[in-house]
């Protein structure tokens, strides 16, 4: 057997010591998005915006959604009642608290049983939602075709989340609020994954056009100040 110095055993054994504390290491929490860790020019372009009306809904209860109800109302109101053009009207969801959630696809619903969870229940089934039944619009697409705002089936009067996009809202998603919940559903069903497995799987399952922000209690306040938007919490 070859003769080791005190050094070199010494140095072989924190080797070790640092390649079986990394082999055993939970995956390290990421709780706080450093600006390499996410988009801020997409974001700063948000604050840019110069729409003639900026206004930020922000949400942390899902309720039964009527806070979808208010941002279609809102539209209706400033594009029909104010006469204010569709590109002069920005609308914001500032979604964080269980309101994150909305932010997911069926997958994350499914998978991680968010309606089980939350208490909500799906209106085919009345049975704990697998889907997000808040997401999908709720008319038939218009193409091109005028529409009577007072008709209660055309897209003036959906508050689905893919009508509202569709109209413009921009929807964001709260990192910081991915993190806690990553944590809550672990305890919830007892789940084997480390946070960050379950935080990078929900983030990729986020709806197309939904911007994740590193924390919305922050971006809110980025909002109000440099972006000039109103502020609405229902």
């Amino acid at each position: 057997m070859p003769k080791l110095s005190r050094r070199s055993f010494v140095g072989q054994a924190v080797v070790g010591a640092a390649a079986l504390g990394a082999a055993t290491r939970p995956a390290d929490a990421q709780l706080v998005f450093k600006a390499a860790d996410w988009k801020p020019a997409e974001f700063n372009r948000l604050l840019k915006d110069t729409s003639r009306v900026k206004q930020v809904f922000e949400e942390i209860q899902i309720g039964d959604g009527r806070f979808l109800n208010n941002m279609k109302n809102s539209l209706n109101g400033l594009r029909f009642g104010f006469d204010i053009p569709v590109d002069q009207i920005k609308l914001i969801g500032a979604l964080h608290g269980p309101a994150n959630m909305l932010n997911f696809d069926d997958y994350v619903w499914q998978k991680y049983r968010i309606g089980e969870w939350l208490k909500i229940n799906d209106p085919k089934t009345s049975q704990p939602a697998v889907r997000n039944i808040f997401y999908p619009a709720k008319s038939a697409p218009a193409h091109g075709v005028a529409e009577d705002p007072n008709d209660e089936t055309s897209s003036y009067q959906d508050t689905g989340i893919q009508t509202l996009q569709s109209r413009g809202v921009q929807f964001l998603c709260c990192h910081t609020a991915t993190e806690e919940q990553s944590r809550i559903l672990i305890k919830q069903y007892t789940l084997t994954q480390q946070p960050e497995e379950i935080v990078k799987d929900l983030l990729s399952h986020v709806h197309p056009g939904v911007m994740i922000v590193p924390a919305m209690v922050s971006a809110i306040a980025l909002l109000q100040s440099e972006g000039h938007c109103s502020y609405v919490t229902i």
